[in-house]
């Protein structure tokens, strides 16, 4: 079916294998379920497996393809979900034991809608405490290591173990969450492709909250036609989330393979390229040139409302207050014994209602003059961190000033209620991934895949493995 190794098919080639019979649902989720069991101990992506109930929808989803009844192409394809979802008879412990006796009674609606579409769930993965930080660090139940280096390299959090999950060839998709950049620094750092959702698109019930303002759940896969394909069954109103009742299901199939030529393309100058690792911007921009060769029209140009953004001191105002107030009892009951990590949350505490709402208010003038800006624009093209991974140990010891670097952009996108993409656009001498990031305008994912998709087609980042003999 393919030349990879067994884990880092497509969900296009799984499908295509499952239609033409050449492999079976059942026995690809047994081979799965093997290659994490040896694979895992040393990545620590999993918190848990589900592993009666994978090999169960793997089962029914091999018997529907025979009777020729399966609802679409996603029909036996594993997947894998960030333990802020609820999975039902399953502990939703956000990355902390707090909530080991946090059993689900039902599946959220993303893991029911997965279901609905024949997907089979192996298992949740590893993530920061209550999903809170950007760079994937978790004292209390480990750190997921990122598989392109022997030596552990932060993987990006906080969807630290889905991403890792998609980057050993243990998933070939796992859900995650975008409050700040969850999404789109893990698959920055480990070398697959994110998609971060406009709040409104995606359902966010039965989901363990951050930040109701903010939070996003989108894909971690490795090619854009997956991700493209999950989302189409993920998206959609649903009466258990308020932000998604008036929003029409979405079609981003229809136009994905359309292409650029034509489109206008803007590098967003300014605070988006300061201080840059030379290597990330290099890649970055040379994506310019693959555009242009594709009939995009690219330009240059600052964007005045990202760095007057990023110049206001409380433009994440609402959330340290959400996300305080989304915690409280822990950090009143059970202090002790939360990560250093998720500290930065206690600022809420202090924050009224009133500078929330002042806050809130000057972003919002801020987003009514970046869409005037934006307004000739089909997509913004930035580096999704300005930095690759660097050793776990090295960013402990600095734990703040990385989290600032490494979200430094892509917070822009949920300040400005955008949605983006990221995918591999280069790696450094040392072997680890580089992200490009795709933004567009709010509930356009059908613009920013399509420029993705035209990119991945162009290049062939997306292709490259880890080399996983390290492991023992």
């Amino acid at each position: 079916m393919t030349d990879q190794p067994i884990g880092f098919e497509t969900i296009t080639q799984l499908a295509d294998a499952f239609a033409r019979r050449r492999l079976g649902p059942l026995d690809f989720t047994t081979q799965l379920l093997a290659r994490i069991e040896a694979l895992d101990p040393t990545l620590t992506s999993f918190v848990g497996l589900t592993r009666e109930r994978a090999l169960a929808e793997a089962a029914a989803a091999e018997a529907a393809i025979a009777r020729g009844s399966a609802p679409g192409p996603l029909a036996g394809v594993p997947y894998a979900a960030k333990d802020i979802f609820d999975v039902a008879g399953e502990a939703t412990m956000a990355g902390t034991r707090l909530l080991a006796g946090n059993i689900a009674e039902e599946d959220c609606t993303v893991v029911r809608r997965l279901r609905e579409a024949g997907m089979v769930l192996l298992g949740k993965t590893h993530t920061v405490q209550f999903a809170a930080t950007i760079v994937g660090i978790n004292h209390e139940l480990g750190t997921p290591h990122n598989p392109w280096h022997q030596t552990p390299h932060v993987p990006g959090g906080s969807s630290s173990g889905s991403a890792v999950a998609v980057a050993a060839g243990l998933a070939p998709m796992a859900l995650a969450s975008d409050t700040g950049g969850s999404v789109r620094a893990p698959a920055a750092l480990c070398g697959t492709m994110g998609l971060k959702t406009t709040v409104g698109r995606v359902s966010r019930a039965g989901v363990f909250p951050l930040c109701h303002t903010y939070d996003s759940m989108g894909p971690l896969t490795r090619s854009v036609e997956d991700a493209a394909l999950v989302y189409q069954a993920m998206n959609g109103p649903d009466s258990g989330d308020d932000t998604t009742r008036k929003i029409e299901r979405h079609d981003v199939l229809g136009d994905l393979k359309g292409g650029v030529e034509g489109l206008r393309l803007i590098f967003a100058e300014g605070v988006c390229f300061d201080k840059l690792d030379p290597q990330v911007e290099a890649a970055v921009r040379a994506g310019g040139d693959v555009f242009r060769d594709l009939g995009a029209e690219v330009e240059h140009r600052p964007i005045p409302e990202f760095d007057q953004a990023h110049a206001l001191p409380d433009r994440f105002a609402a959330m340290n207050a959400e996300a305080y107030a989304a915690n409280r009892r822990f950090f009143e009951e059970h202090a002790e014994a939360l990560d250093p990590v998720v500290f930065w949350m206690a600022k809420g505490k202090e924050i009224d209602e009133s500078e929330c709402r002042a806050a809130l208010e000057r972003l919002a003038d801020l987003k009514v003059r970046l869409l005037e800006t934006l307004s000739d624009v089909d997509a913004v093209l930035v580096p999704t961190t300005p930095i690759p991974a660097r050793p776990v140990d090295e960013v402990d010891a600095e734990h703040g000033a990385f989290v600032a670097r490494y979200g430094r952009i892509t917070g822009f996108a949920n300040l400005f209620g955008l949605c983006a993409a990221s995918l591999p656009c280069g790696f450094t001498d040392e072997g680890l991934p580089i992200g490009l990031m795709i933004m567009a305008k709010p509930f356009r994912e059908d613009m920013a895949l399509r420029v993705a998709w035209a990119y991945e087609q162009a290049t062939d980042w997306h292709r490259r493995r880890p080399d996983l003999r390290w492991i023992a």
